[in-house]
């Protein structure tokens, strides 16, 4: 019994802390959400991870269908959490009344339905085009806040 103590060591585990495990991940996924007033959000993707606090998502299609236009938001990454979405790389926001614009970072707030980039964008309406290094857009009031602008806007003919 003693020769065990002698070469034979207890195994000594060492505990590790998992501070951001993922709880599940998923393919090729479309994700309804939907209330009493009907389907408020679409998000479709190539892959997402989802942790306890928010989800990462890859090749991200996000649409936005409370409000009285429907705005459409793809990144070639995005992260949803608290009700913000966070969009990195090859953004391009299209609303259905013709307001587009690419970054190449930008936060959307659900909530407020507010889009934000404090990096340089391209925004079009119809044959006007805008470029800027801050872009505030308000989808509820469409209004736009922007900074450093250029801007070639084509007027409409009156008959």
């Amino acid at each position: 019994m003693s020769s065990i103590y002698i070469f034979f060591k207890p195994l000594d585990i060492k505990q590790q802390i998992y501070v951001d495990v993922p709880l599940f991940e998923l393919k090729n996924f479309t994700l309804y959400e939907l209330n009493t007033k009907g389907l408020q959000t679409i998000m479709i993707g190539n892959a997402a991870t989802r942790y306890a606090n928010r989800y990462t998502i890859e090749n991200m299609d996000y649409t936005d269908n409370k409000k009285e236009y429907i705005a459409n938001m793809k990144a070639d990454h995005g992260i949803y959490k608290n009700d913000k979405v966070t969009l990195t790389g090859n953004i391009a926001y299209v609303r259905d009344d013709g307001i587009t614009f690419a970054t190449q970072k930008a936060v959307y707030n659900k909530k407020t339905s507010i889009i934000t980039t404090d990096v340089g964008y391209i925004a079009y309406l119809n044959d006007s085009v805008i470029t800027g290094s801050y872009l505030k857009y308000n989808n509820n009031k469409n209004r736009i806040f922007s900074k450093n602008i250029r801007a070639k806007i084509q007027l409409e003919e009156r008959k």
